[in-house]
């Protein structure tokens, strides 16, 4: 099976109303008078990091990407629990969550260790308040809406090839890269639609866009990229771990954010890039398989 298989698969089983389906980046409870936002991610070395980085840059990201799912859902962090397989430079590891955690406000609630052969995995749960409700969903996207994406796509992609080429270029973008929470809390009252760009700008609009019943159109000229020259490539490759949202048309974001497109009825293809329909997700962005 590959990703989207397994998910389907699972949707066969008992859900709590608050897995909104196991469509969305994050599960939303009510629990008396508050709802709470909850996520996990995952990173497995050589996949998600290479051997050689340095293990605090890959506590930073682990705990970043989860953020980044509470911040799709405007959700102020509550704290995060960590699942950790133990190895070679745990030291540099827990010296790296000690900067994330301290640099977000979050605290550490608890976890579980192990010890393992083969390549580190690591996994973590993030909790959140919700700052407002209803919670943005991927799947609120109205016909008529605006879309934006906050930041500039593919600098992580340039920051992978800075860090293999060993030539002391910005990598800040891959190894640390920031979870936009406060942004997310901004934007919660007013999108009809929000979710964190991680697989890639056009695999994820597609997904937002299914989700929604609607069919979305983007501009490629529009679309802030790092590197103009290799525009699509920004789109596809992903790890951005920027905010890919919708406001209804007049609406103007309380954050900085490039208006790259437009809501449009649902059609044959749920994403026109440039006029042109795209009715199969694959090669749009990461897909884990």
């Amino acid at each position: 099976m590959d990703e989207n298989e397994f998910i389907a698969a699972l949707r066969g089983l008992p859900l709590h109303k608050g897995a909104r389906g196991l469509r969305d980046d994050a599960a939303v409870l009510a629990l008396g008078n508050q709802v709470f936002v909850l996520t996990h991610d995952m990173m497995v070395e050589g996949r998600h990091f290479l051997s050689s980085q340095n293990m605090a840059d890959v506590a930073w990201k682990l705990v970043a990407t989860n953020l980044s799912d509470l911040a799709a859902k405007g959700a102020e962090p509550v704290g995060v629990l960590l699942g950790h397989m133990l190895g070679n430079g745990d030291a540099d590891f827990v010296a790296g969550l000690d900067d994330v955690l301290s640099h977000y406000g979050v605290p550490l609630l608890g976890g579980d260790t192990v010890a393992g052969d083969g390549p580190r995995a690591f996994g973590l749960t993030a909790i959140g308040r919700a700052s407002h409700t209803p919670v943005p969903s991927r799947a609120g996207a109205e016909n008529g809406d605006a879309l934006f994406v906050t930041g500039t796509l593919g600098a992580a992609m340039l920051g992978l090839e800075a860090f293999q080429a060993g030539t002391g270029g910005d990598c800040t973008a891959y190894t640390r890269p920031m979870a936009r929470v406060a942004e997310g809390q901004d934007l919660a009252p007013l999108a009809k639609a929000m979710m964190d760009v991680s697989d890639g700008l056009l695999l994820d609009a597609f997904r937002m866009a299914e989700a929604s019943e609607v069919s979305i159109a983007i501009d490629s000229a529009a679309v802030p990229v790092a590197d103009p020259e290799r525009r699509i490539d920004c789109m596809t490759w992903g790890d951005d771990y920027e905010l890919l949202f919708t406001l209804p048309e007049g609406t103007y974001p309380p954050v900085p954010a490039t208006r790259i497109g437009s809501v449009e009825p649902q059609g044959f293809a749920a994403l026109f890039l440039d006029g042109e329909a795209i009715t199969n997700p694959e090669g749009l962005g990461y897909l884990h398989k």
